[in-house]
This record gives structure tokens, C-alpha cells and sequence, in this order.
């Protein structure tokens, strides 16, 4: 009799290549889209300081509705989705990575571990300064004049300049800071995401392990992991958000402070 603990893990040699980057990248947009608002209300909240201009989660949401529309809450997407490109490097390093440790491992804890800490330092590499712009275009509000900069209030007593569109943007930070300028909090998001994506796998794994333990027999495999994913996903986050905090924060800075919350 089938042992109904085990749950299946499709390793890097079962995969169709072909179907697994072009389903992977329709997937992942498809999230982004559903998600992203969120991520730029997350990115306000983390840079005000106390409750300045936004009382809550909900609370930015109707703000930022009724001041900007449907469109304010996608400043920065299309930036954004240049990530897409960070996300396949990350899902190749960690199944590659996988597979070299098991000549080393066969513990699944051991082999989520390391493939998770090596496919976000690749990823991050690429995604930081994609980050740094796209963050400054979440900060941006409605009214402000594009490709030029404004005095728009204080952050924790300093002037803050508001930056118009992409390319003034990127002209600025290498006006500021040069090339490193793309690269500010790159260690915080080391620091950030390599534990993040390393503690995710092994307690999405525990998880699923977890639960059919507790499901019925007939439960769907799809079902555990369906759970197991925002459950492993909230416990790394809650482990990793004070350093991500900061790592928003470094990246806002560069050179000059942004937009005033």
C-alpha cells in the first residue's frame, strides 16, 4: 500500500523544459499581476516613517485608489516585469543546484536548503537593480511633473526630490552614485532573501509532509502543496521582513531622498 506521507518532488530530470519556462513565465505573470499593488503598498509602508501618511494596509489601498486610480496602484510595473527574467535564473539555479547536491545528500531538508541560498544570490544579482528603480517609481504620486525633480516635503527632516519617469531616473542614480548606485542594498537583499528562500523550501516540505500526516488519504497531493506554499511563505516571511524592511529603505536612499511619506 502506498505510503501516503510521501509527497511527490519532481526533480530537475523529470521536468519538460520547454513547457516548465513557458508555463512558468505566463504563471509568474499572471501572480505579479494579482500581487503587485500589494507589493507597492508593502513598499510605502515600509518607508514611512511611523503612520505618517497610511494608518494600515487597507487603509493605503483606499488612499491610494481614490488619489491615483487603478493606475497608481501599478507604478513601476512595467519595470517590474524585467524581474521575470531574475525569477527563471532562480528557478534553474535551484533545480541545478539540487541536483548536484543529491551526489552529496539525499536529505531533502539539506538539498532545499542550499539549492534555495544559491538560486537567490544568482537571482538577486539580477534583480536589485531592477529593484532600486522600480521602488522609486512605486513612490511616485499622481501630479507630479514627469522628468523633473520637486521639493515635495520631508522624510524624517530632510528635503526629499521626486523623480519623473524611468529614464530621468536611472540618469539620476548614476548621476548620484554611478553604477553602485544600482546595486545600493544589495547585501540587505542577500541578507533578505537568501534566508527567505532558503528556510521556504524546507518548511514547505515540512508542511506538505505535515499535513498528510493530518489530511485524508484520498486528499489530492495538488491540495498539500496548494496549502503548504502560503503557509511556508508567511513563516519566511515573518522571519525575514525586519532585514527587508531595512533593504528598502537602503535602496530608496540612493543619493538623494524620494518622495515624502
Amino acid at each position: 500500500m502506498e505510503d501516503k506521507r510521501n509527497i511527490q518532488i519532481i526533480e530537475w530530470e523529470h521536468l519538460d523544459k520547454k513547457k516548465f519556462y513557458v508555463f512558468g513565465v505566463a504563471m509568474t505573470m499572471m501572480i505579479r499581476v494579482s500581487v503587485y499593488p500589494f507589493t507597492l503598498i508593502r513598499t510605502r509602508l515600509q518607508v514611512q516613517k511611523g503612520r505618517s501618511l497610511y494608518h494600515g494596509t487597507f487603509d493605503a489601498f483606499i488612499k491610494i485608489l481614490r488619489a491615483d486610480g487603478v493606475t497608481g496602484l501599478y507604478r513601476g510595473f512595467l519595470v517590474n516585469t524585467f524581474t521575470l527574467i531574475s525569477g527563471q535564473c532562480y528557478v534553474t539555479t535551484y533545480e541545478l543546484t539540487r541536483k548536484f547536491v543529491a551526489d552529496y545528500s539525499q536529505s531533502n531538508t539539506v538539498k532545499s536548503l542550499v539549492a534555495g541560498g544559491s538560486a537567490s544570490l544568482v537571482a538577486q544579482s539580477i534583480t536589485v537593480p531592477i529593484d532600486v528603480v522600480s521602488q522609486h517609481l512605486m513612490m511616485q504620486r499622481k501630479g507630479e511633473k514627469m522628468g523633473r525633480f520637486q521639493v515635495r516635503g520631508n522624510l524624517e527632516g530632510q528635503g526629499v526630490v521626486a523623480f519623473g519617469q524611468t529614464k530621468d531616473i536611472i540618469r539620476q542614480i548614476l548621476r548620484a552614485d554611478g553604477l553602485r548606485g544600482f546595486y545600493r542594498g544589495y547585501v540587505a537583499s542577500l541578507l533578505t532573501y537568501i534566508p527567505n528562500s532558503a528556510v521556504w523550501w524546507p518548511f514547505y516540505h515540512f508542511y506538505a509532509e505535515q499535513l498528510s500526516h493530518l489530511c485524508p488519504k484520498e486528499c489530492p497531493h495538488i491540495v498539500l502543496q496548494a496549502v503548504s506554499g502560503p503557509l511556508a511563505a508567511a513563516t519566511a516571511s515573518v522571519l525575514t521582513n525586519p532585514m527587508d524592511v531595512i533593504r528598502t529603505r537602503v535602496q530608496l536612499s540612493t543619493g538623494i531622498l524620494f518622495l515624502s511619506l
